[in-house]
């Protein structure tokens, strides 16, 4: 296997090549731009190493990667609109540089090329990654429709958080990975194991970003911090928080959470106050810390060599540790 560093430039790599030039230019141009923008591209990067922990080539699992990608950003895409979010990466998101409508279609179309790059493989991969990524796309839908649906419930519990953030964000990193085994060709138990390795790190790696959204470094977090504070979204600090707080405190919390002040520094701070002081932070770190650990027990599970389980372990802990 290859470290995570080589990967990342593979990917780089292969994307700084991808070049989607269709008629006509206000439907693939918008795709061409944000696929351009990079970003982290973990879930690529997944579909290569679970292809190499299985002894394939990572070459071989690339048209899989891609398409992994641009599923990826056809619903960041969707997402933006949704939100009505002016920016994606520090520049301008689709369907404000171009439009409403472009936004709409250029993101439908790069759902249906996604689809285009498993006619890479022969019939029987084809069929098993298609298959594959229709459950997870459905799952990714439904994982968005219950994010909208908890803005305006105020009964949230833990557990359909949980499951809201495995099928928004966990189930499509576990999906890579899964991709990979499939290309790999290896048994159904191990393209099991390695998804639900990825599943677990992609809970962790979204309950990661509801603590750095209050907890990051402006600097190096790449998003305003207290972003989710501002629009009152019910993280699992949030969750916690409410849970744990005395009556006065989470009187405190949910007035907080249902008012939209011109100045939002002071409601930041307020509420990251009451995060620490209820232990809803030292919470939320510790259940990072559990699925980071869940995933690793799965790797016990594999047959693999040892330098493949180590790969996989210094991805996970870098997933836990980090700070953007």
């Amino acid at each position: 296997m290859h470290s995570i560093s080589e990967y990342q430039s593979f990917i780089s790599s292969h994307f700084s090549e991808l070049s989607i030039e269709r008629e006509p230019k206000n439907l693939y141009e918008p795709i061409q731009y944000i696929l351009s923008l990079g970003g982290k591209r973990i879930r690529p990067v997944l579909t290569l190493m679970g292809a190499e922990v299985f002894d394939a080539n990572y070459k071989s699992a690339l048209a899989a990667a891609t398409a992994v990608e641009v599923f990826h950003n056809f619903s960041l895409v969707h997402d933006d609109i949704m939100d009505d979010a002016p920016l994606r990466r520090g520049h301008e998101t689709v369907h404000e540089k171009w439009d409403l409508n472009t936004g709409i279609l250029s993101g439908d179309a790069m759902l249906i090329l996604a689809y285009q790059f498993f006619e890479h493989y022969r019939p029987e991969i084809f069929r098993d990654l298609a298959k594959l990524f229709s459950k997870t796309a459905l799952e990714v839908c439904e994982g968005q429709q219950w994010d909208v649906d908890f803005e305006t419930r105020d009964d949230v519990s833990i557990p359909e958080y949980l499951k809201m953030i495995e099928y928004k964000t966990a189930v499509l990193v576990g999906a890579a990975m899964k991709m990979g085994a499939i290309v790999a060709e290896t048994s159904q138990e191990n393209a099991n194991l390695i998804y639900d390795f990825g599943l677990n790190l992609g809970i962790a790696f979204q309950l990661q970003d509801d603590y750095l959204d209050a907890f990051g470094d402006p600097l190096t977090f790449g998003k305003q911090v207290g972003g989710d504070i501002i629009e009152n979204k019910k993280t699992y600090l949030y969750l916690k928080a409410v849970e744990f707080a005395q009556e006065d405190i989470k009187e405190q919390l949910l007035h907080l959470f249902s008012i939209h002040p011109n100045n939002n520094s002071d409601k930041i701070a307020s509420v990251k106050t009451i995060f620490n002081q209820t232990g809803a932070s030292e919470a939320t770190q510790q259940a990072i810390r559990e699925y980071t650990f869940k995933a690793f027990e799965t790797l016990e599970k594999m047959q693999i060599d040892h330098d493949k389980k180590a790969v996989l372990k210094t991805f996970g802990e870098h997933l836990m540790s980090r700070n953007v």
